[in-house]
């Protein structure tokens, strides 16, 4: 459409949904990636070229970090995989535009905390306390 502009999303502009889980604002998303391996073949008859072929999928770990709040729900979850019940859950990350309108989706599926660090504490700091919570998944999709 003329005159429309294809700005690029803000970074700083996001929101992130933890299916079934109420936990109050993130500061960071980090991590969201995928790749795949690549197997070379060659035949016995072929030149000394090898072919590429895809091989498996692979998606990074998904790092969560927040300021510390009266909010256990992150970490109910991570206590819950300690004590044997790993329960999988889909993660929405949202870019938001300027108007505070959704613009971009994209959805980890399957994804379960693997890592959980508590906020650093120094008495001489002004810093927000942040916990961190990494998720592991078995891919994603971008839905808008």
């Amino acid at each position: 459409m003329p005159g429309e502009r294809n700005d690029p999303y803000r970074n700083f502009r996001f929101r992130v949904e933890v299916e079934g889980l109420e936990q109050a604002g993130f500061s960071e998303v980090a991590g969201f990636d995928a790749s795949f391996d690549v197997v070379q073949y060659r035949e016995g008859n072929e030149v000394i070229t090898p072919r590429k072929l895809p091989g498996l999928a692979r998606y990074g770990n998904i790092t969560l970090r927040w300021g510390a709040t009266e909010s256990l729900e992150l970490y109910e979850w991570v206590q819950e995989c300690i004590n044997g019940t790993v329960e999988r859950k889909t993660v929405t990350i949202i870019a938001i535009d300027e108007e505070g309108g959704d613009v971009a989706t994209w959805q980890v599926i399957e994804a379960w905390p693997v890592r959980y660090t508590a906020p650093s504490f120094n008495g001489s700091g002004a810093e927000v306390a942040i916990e961190l919570l990494e998720l592991a998944h078995e891919g994603m999709t971008r839905t808008a």
